[in-house]
């Protein structure tokens, strides 16, 4: 069976939108594209080796295909040889429905992200890994496919803009199994499913007063708005 890890670069108000560039993602007027590049530090890089460096696929959702596609298969010789290397030699899956031309070798399109993933997760192969891709990351989680999640967050505020996570993933518990923090404040962290989301009660037991008059309150209020909103 194979893993899906997704690999998240985010701002503290986790905000993944164009992290690289200016052009990459203006969508919805973000202006803040290539936040991620002045805090970029030799500990960020050998982190990013090493989400690299075990085989892999890529998962990419349409938009972040089509920002590599236009870079990766040129950038064979330069300063980022390496990866170029080994993305331009690795399978590349993409959901679309759009019709979209797959250019880059090794591309393969998935027709429907959470039917073709579970599908994928089940075969033998590479772990699959996402980078970007902000809508399949959303499906990937309601879904409840997500494995593990490395976790980059920088140390910057940007307030709108595409977020990791929306009110549709599924909870699930993840557990923390490395972490370290780069020189200029960047937190790397690994995290890994751990069941169910478990709870607790700080409460007093039995309740005060107090708190069962608040109970009540928060219950007629909580009725009052349903009858509102029929």
């Amino acid at each position: 069976m194979r893993k899906v890890i997704v690999g998240a670069m985010v701002s503290l108000d986790g905000v993944m939108q164009a992290p690289g560039g200016p052009q990459e993602d203006p969508t919805g007027g973000f202006s803040y594209g290539g936040w991620v590049a002045p805090m970029v530090d030799e500990v960020f890089g050998e982190e990013i080796d090493r989400l690299f460096s075990p085989p892999f696929d890529l998962l990419l959702g349409r938009k972040t295909y089509e920002i590599f596609a236009a870079h990766w298969p040129y950038a064979e010789g330069g300063p980022d040889d390496a990866i170029a290397r080994t993305f331009n030699s690795i399978r590349k899956y993409v959901p679309t429905r759009k019709g979209l031309e797959l250019t880059w070798n090794g591309s393969v399109a998935l027709r429907d992200a959470a039917s073709d993933v579970a599908r994928l997760k089940q075969e033998d192969g590479p772990t699959l890994v996402t980078q970007g891709s902000t809508d399949l990351i959303h499906t990937l989680l309601a879904s409840d496919l997500v494995d593990e999640i490395n976790l980059f967050m920088f140390p910057v505020v940007l307030g709108a803009g595409k977020k990791l996570f929306d009110d549709g993933a599924k909870a699930t518990a993840f557990r923390l199994t490395t972490s370290r923090v780069s020189p200029n404040g960047v937190v790397i962290a690994h995290y890994v499913r751990d069941g169910a989301v478990k709870t607790g009660d700080f409460a007093m037991d039995p309740p005060t007063p107090a708190e069962l008059a608040r109970r009540e309150k928060m219950q007629r209020e909580a009725d009052n708005d349903g009858i509102r909103s029929r």
